[in-house]
C-alpha cells in the first residue's frame, strides 16, 4: 500500500487516497467522528461513518492510524480539505494525552519531548533545518571546506568564568567554547573553514537569551581583513533570511513571523562604531559608560533605529577576546564585530585576528592566562602567519529571531540552561 503525504493532498482530490499519521483533533457526534490527521508534511481532517464509526470514536488523541479514503475539497476543513474514510486501521491506541490547552510554558518545557509534536514546535523544527542546510549551502558554493574541532579541550578561549569543567582520565579539561583556536591552525592548510557544531558556555543566566549547549556556525578564512569579514557576515544572514522565506512561507505564517521585516533583510546591513552607538544611545535617555559591553536592552534600542539587521563595530579590547586584532586607528579599541537583530541582540560576534605574538602574549596575561598554556596556538604565528579573520553565528538565536520566538529555549528540540537538563 503506498501512503500519500498529507501535504500533497491536494493532488488528489476526488481520489482514493491511503494515508498514516496520528489523531491531532478528536471530535465524535452522532454518527461520525471528525479526526484531524497529522504526519510531518501537515494536517488533514477524515470524516470517519458507518462501521468504522465505533473504532473511530473509542480512540484518543496522539493515536497512530492509517486511513483510505475519498478526498474532497472542503474550505471549512483544517487544511481545506476532508478525507471521506471507508476503512481505518488503529497503528496504536494512545493513552490520555497529559497536554491540554493553556499549559504554561515551564510545563511544556517538562513535556518536550510530547510538546515536540505540536504544530508550533514542527514549525520552528523545519525553519531550524532550512536554517542548517542554507549555512552548508552558502559557504561549500563558495568553495569552504567544513572542518572540525575537538570537544574537549584544555584552554579557554572566551574567558575562563564560562568553562565547563571535566575530568579527563585525571587531568583538567572543559568542554569547548568555540572551534576557533583549532581553525585558525587550520586555515594554513584549508585557507576557508567553516562548521556546524554544538559549544558549551557555563554562564550563569536564567535568560530567554541563553543556553548553556547551543549551536554554533562557524567560519575562518585566510587573507580576509576586516571590511570583508562584514561583508561576509551580512551575505550569510541574507541568504539564510531569503533560503527561510521561500521554504516556510506556511511555517512562518503559523507563527506569525514578521515576513514584511524579514524580507528586506539584504545587503547592505547599517554600520556603526562603539563609540557612536553610545552616543545614539545617550541621545535616546540611556547612558553607557565607554568599556561597558552592551546588554540587551541597549542592543533593542539600537535595533529600534534602524529596519534591518545592524554591524556594530571597534569595540574596547578590554571587553573582548585576546585575539582579537588593535584597530590601527584607535589604540582602545579591536577589530571586532556584532550583528544584532531585533527582539534577541547579538548573532554573530566575531573579528580580524591578531598576528603579533608580543601582543596576544599580553593581552592573555591581561585575562589572567598563563601564555605558555597557549603554546600550541602561538606557533601558528611563528610560521608564515597571514591576515584572517572569522565570526560565530548563534543558529538557536537566528531561529529565534526569524520565527519570532520570545525566547531561544523555543528555538532548539531540547533546550539546556542552567535549571533544566532533562528531557
Amino acid at each position: 500500500m503506498k501512503f500519500v503525504p498529507i501535504g500533497e493532498i491536494a493532488k488528489h482530490t476526488g481520489k482514493k487516497v491511503s494515508l498514516r499519521g496520528w489523531i491531532y483533533r478528536h471530535r465524535a457526534s452522532k454518527g461520525v467522528v471528525f479526526i484531524v490527521l497529522r504526519d510531518s508534511s501537515g494536517i488533514v481532517q477524515c470524516a470517519v461513518k458507518g462501521k468504522e464509526y465505533e473504532k473511530a470514536k473509542s480512540l484518543l488523541v496522539e493515536s497512530s492510524v492509517a486511513v483510505e479514503g475519498t478526498v474532497k475539497e472542503d474550505k471549512r476543513a483544517p487544511g481545506g480539505y476532508e478525507v471521506a474514510v471507508k476503512k481505518l486501521d488503529v497503528v496504536h491506541k494512545a493513552e490520555r494525552f497529559p497536554i491540554t490547552k493553556d499549559q504554561s510554558k515551564e510545563f511544556l518545557r517538562d513535556m518536550r519531548h510530547l510538546w515536540l509534536r505540536s504544530q508550533p514546535m514542527a514549525a520552528v523544527l523545519k525553519v531550524r533545518s532550512t536554517v542548517f542546510g542554507a549555512v552548508d549551502e552558502f559557504f561549500r558554493s563558495r568553495g569552504y571546506y567544513e572542518f572540525q574541532s575537538p570537544m574537549f579541550v584544555g584552554t579557554a578561549a572566551e574567558g575562563g568564568s564560562t568553562l565547563f569543567e571535566v575530568d579527563y582520565f585525571g587531568k583538567k579539561a572543559y568542554l569547548t567554547q568555540t572551534w576557533q583556536l583549532y581553525a585558525e591552525a587550520a586555515i594554513f592548510a584549508l585557507e576557508k573553514i567553516y562548521t556546524i557544531a554544538p559549544s558549551f558556555r557555563a554562564e550563569r543566566s536564567s535568560t530567554s537569551r541563553h543556553l548553556t549547549e547551543f549551536w554554533h556556525a562557524e567560519v575562518e578564512t585566510a587573507w580576509q581583513q576586516f571590511d570583508e569579514l562584514q561583508k561576509q557576515g551580512e551575505e550569510l544572514v541574507s541568504f539564510i533570511v531569503q533560503k527561510v522565506l521561500k521554504e516556510n512561507k506556511k511555517e512562518l505564517e503559523l507563527l506569525g513571523a514578521d515576513i514584511g521585516a524579514l524580507g528586506r533583510v539584504k545587503p547592505p546591513f547599517p554600520r556603526i562604531r562603539y563609540r557612536d552607538a553610545l552616543k545614539k544611545l545617550a541621545s535616546a535617555g540611556m547612558d553607557v559608560p565607554y568599556g561597558k559591553d552592551l546588554r540587551t536592552k541597549e542592543e533593542a534600542k539600537l535595533c529600534e533605529m534602524y529596519d534591518k539587521p545592524l554591524i556594530v563595530t571597534h569595540y574596547p579590547k578590554e571587553i573582548k577576546a585576546f585575539y582579537m586584532k588593535q584597530a590601527p586607528d584607535d589604540k582602545d579599541a579591536v577589530l571586532g564585530m556584532d550583528m544584532l537583530v531585533p527582539h534577541v541582540g547579538e548573532i554573530i560576534g566575531g573579528s580580524e585576528r591578531e598576528e603579533d605574538i608580543g601582543e596576544i602574549k599580553k593581552k592573555l596575561a591581561a585575562q589572567g592566562e598563563k601564555p605558555e598554556d597557549y603554546g600550541w596556538y602561538i606557533d601558528t604565528r611563528r610560521y608564515g602567519s597571514v591576515p584572517h579573520s572569522g565570526f560565530g553565528m548563534g543558529i538557536d538565536r537566528v531561529v529565534e529571531w526569524i520565527c519570532g520566538l520570545d525566547s531561544i529555549h523555543e528555538a532548539i528540540g531540547f533546550p539546556r540552561t542552567m535549571d533544566r537538563i532533562t528531557p
